[in-house]
């Protein structure tokens, strides 16, 4: 049988073509993920583990974290443990079979987690641990507030507000939550020779508020008097002054907390509550956002680390096993005289939100409220 010349010359150039192809296929297993994808074309992977929502901030923490992520052409996926360990782990294995790129953790337990953020660098997967810090994990990052900052803040507060010294309670928030201890050396820090005397304290399990209620009142029933109380967050604080305002005393006991919750503004300007410690959550959301995509980009990047140590500064910290990255934001500590300030002219709360329940902000009359 013949062909004609076109015909034979179109076989030899799809021929041609074939054989080319077949020399430059690589084995899919001897390519590297970026081979694989294709850096250009894939979006980086994020997974993002919550403790819970059960404080208000987290919601702001992801909605912030997640625009700020999909602007950068990442994807994000969120879960939520509702403060459940065992599902939190369970959650960092599911983005671990699903080769994400980046793990970021809200932790519920300092000291539960290290087995699985193990197998997730084993398999090449950076891990930032967020707000909280992951005990004896090796994280690829902490970020964070200064939580020993947080401490001496409430501390200072304290000191200002009852320059005499007095007896006050310390209600701080999960044992388990590595933050806590650090707020802690910090209050004690700024209390030392101030006369205030901690003559009760309790931890609430899980940062659960209602049993900062059960705390106020139970040290009430031994202490028939209280000058101040140091919560750990606003939530708690909430509670700690319910339970005052049933002995009478809500506004009568300096209470200090942190998270600049819009409810502790208004008890700021209502004033049942001191103080509280601002952390312009919405920066650490967006550099948290920042840096995971760029970790998530430089994923098996042997200069990774390198860019990481440029992206911190250098400051490290340690996590009871090794040294961390660590990017570290300060607070600001918020009472009635800087609220203003801080909160409204920053953006984090309206004006007409924070004095809903007085009759006019400072410098502004009622006619104008």
């Amino acid at each position: 049988m013949k062909f004609a010349p076109k015909t034979i010359l179109f076989l030899i150039l799809l021929l041609g073509a074939w054989w080319i192809q077949g020399c430059s296929r690589v084995p899919q297993a001897e390519m590297s993920r970026e081979e694989q994808t294709g850096t250009e074309h894939s979006p980086v992977q994020i997974g993002l583990s919550f403790d819970s929502f059960v404080i208000e901030r987290w919601t702001r923490d992801r909605d912030v974290f997640v625009s700020t992520a999909q602007q950068l052409g990442a994807e994000v996926n969120v879960q939520n443990a509702n403060g459940v360990v065992e599902e939190q782990i369970a959650q960092i294995q599911y983005f671990i079979s699903k080769n994400v790129d980046v793990i970021v953790v809200i932790a519920i337990d300092a000291d539960a987690l290290g087995d699985v953020i193990a197998q997730a660098k084993a398999e090449g997967i950076r891990v930032v641990c967020y707000d909280r810090l992951i005990r004896n994990a090796g994280a690829d990052l902490y970020i964070s507030f200064d939580n020993e900052m947080v401490g001496r803040l409430m501390g200072e507060a304290l000191r200002k507000a009852l320059p005499d010294g007095g007896d006050i309670f310390a209600i701080y928030g999960s044992q388990s939550d590595y933050n806590v201890e650090q707020v802690i050396r910090g209050l004690n820090e700024a209390l030392e020779g101030s006369g205030l005397d901690i003559i009760y304290s309790a931890y609430c399990r899980n940062w659960l508020a209602e049993l900062a209620f059960d705390a106020v009142s139970e040290g009430l029933e031994q202490y028939a008097h209280v000058d101040g109380i140091m919560c750990g967050n606003d939530d708690l604080a909430s509670q700690a002054i319910r339970a005052l305002s049933e002995h009478r005393l809500a506004g009568s006991v300096a209470v200090v907390a942190q998270d600049a919750e819009l409810s502790a503004c208004q008890r700021i300007v209502e004033g049942t509550q001191e103080m509280t410690v601002y952390k312009p959550v919405d920066e650490l959301a967006k550099k948290a956002a920042q840096l995971s995509v760029q970790l998530g980009e430089a994923r098996g990047n042997a200069s990774a680390d390198e860019q990481l140590q440029n992206m911190t500064g250098g400051e490290e910290i340690f996590d009871g096993k090794e040294n961390v990255p660590y990017y570290r934001i300060e607070p600001k500590a918020v009472t009635k005289d800087n609220l203003d300030e801080e909160i409204i002219d920053s953006g984090f709360h309206r004006r007409e939100d924070v004095y809903l329940n007085v009759s006019a902000s400072p410098g502004e009359s009622a006619d104008e409220k």
